[in-house]
């Protein structure tokens, strides 16, 4: 998960809560409630702010979390472009899942 993995590079730099969030210009609350995995879907920005603190880009981010959530598919480096075209032209991730369920509605429709 994307919280643990903040949790250990935070540790591992030896940064309190409160100095990655001063360093990252982030809510300590809404850091905390993503390392405890309360909240489990950081915005793109957030990730980009922690991960300049850290020293990890938001594609490593995103790489780590899915290899851990399914080793079998790790996301390959076109998945991993299109993410990141897709943020980079502003597209927001409630935009995005409003896509997939288009998507899925459509593929439902063509196979009744």
């Amino acid at each position: 998960m994307i919280g643990e993995r903040i949790q250990m590079l935070r540790k591992k730099k030896n940064l309190s809560l409160t100095e990655l969030s001063e360093k990252a210009s982030v809510a300590k609350s809404y850091l905390s409630s993503i390392e405890r995995g309360i909240q489990m879907n950081p915005s793109i920005q957030f990730l980009e702010k922690v991960g300049a603190v850290l020293g990890i880009t938001v594609e490593e981010f995103l790489q780590s979390d899915n290899a851990n959530a399914n080793s079998k598919n790790p996301l390959d480096n076109e998945w991993a472009d299109l993410v990141k075209e897709a943020m980079n032209s502003g597209v927001s991730k409630e935009q995005f899942r409003e896509f997939l369920e288009f998507s899925r509605w459509k593929n439902q429709q063509r196979d009744s």
